[in-house]
């Protein structure tokens, strides 16, 4: 935990869940993060709560379908902190539902959160990081990227895409930046209440219930990443609970 002291650290996704619990955790070990999400009050709140502990946070509305609001976040963290260390593309949607049920909106804002909204934020920090000589992509996929089931080959397949995206931005980045993919397995987070399907939502929600770890869990795990040593990139780390097959 001490590499991630002073370090300036980007989060998308940022009011609830994983990014929620990684802002916390990161501000706690006295990295300054810059929050994005599409909620305001929500944002407040935490960067309120972050600041009123002693740590360091500001915020900005971020809906990961704008590129500009991209661009913002980081422009932000410039601004504020004269650098910025380390983008978290954490912001996802999950509309599953059977294929038969033809939700073709459900899965452009797959599409546009989870595939789109990751390439708009390298898009809006790879020429910092190029510029500053250094910077660390963290990208959140899921188990989902390893293996598709019923329903959700749609979500599936996006996360499958974000795997790819972040090896082959790994490839290309050089010996100066850094480039990690977590893979998360059911997380207790509110990913179920945009799911129309009642009886997918159930089934999906039992589970959940079932075998969820903790946002927190997956937080160390990145805190992790980030706290290893410059010219130690950790490349993927899969994470789920026990009990999860």
């Amino acid at each position: 935990m001490t590499q991630i002291e002073g370090k300036v650290v980007a989060i998308t996704g940022a009011s609830r869940g994983i990014g929620e619990a990684t802002a916390l955790l990161l501000a706690k070990h006295g990295a300054k993060v810059v929050l994005g999400a599409r909620g305001s009050a929500d944002l407040a709140a935490l960067t309120d709560r972050i600041v009123g502990a002693g740590g360091n946070a500001v915020y900005t509305v971020t809906d990961v379908k704008r590129r500009e609001d991209l661009s913002q976040l980081v422009t932000l963290a410039r601004q504020r902190y004269d650098k910025l260390d380390v983008l978290i593309n954490n912001a996802g949607v999950m509309p599953i539902s059977p294929l038969d049920d033809l939700r073709v909106e459900d899965w452009d804002e797959m599409i546009d959160v989870n595939i789109k909204g990751v390439l708009y934020g390298i898009a809006a920090a790879l020429p910092l990081f190029r510029s500053q000589g250094f910077g660390q992509f963290i990208n959140i996929a899921s188990t989902a990227g390893f293996k598709t089931v019923p329903n959700q080959s749609v979500y599936s397949g996006t996360k499958f895409a974000v795997r790819a995206i972040s090896e082959g931005l790994r490839q290309e980045a050089g010996g100066r930046l850094r480039v990690t993919i977590i893979s998360p397995g059911f997380v207790a987070t509110n990913f179920a209440e945009r799911i129309t399907n009642q009886s997918v939502k159930a089934e999906l929600e039992a589970s959940r219930d079932e075998v969820a770890m903790p946002p927190s869990a997956v937080a160390r795990a990145i805190a992790y990443a980030i706290g290893q040593p410059a010219d130690v990139d950790v490349n993927e780390i899969v994470i789920r609970s026990t009990v999860q097959t």
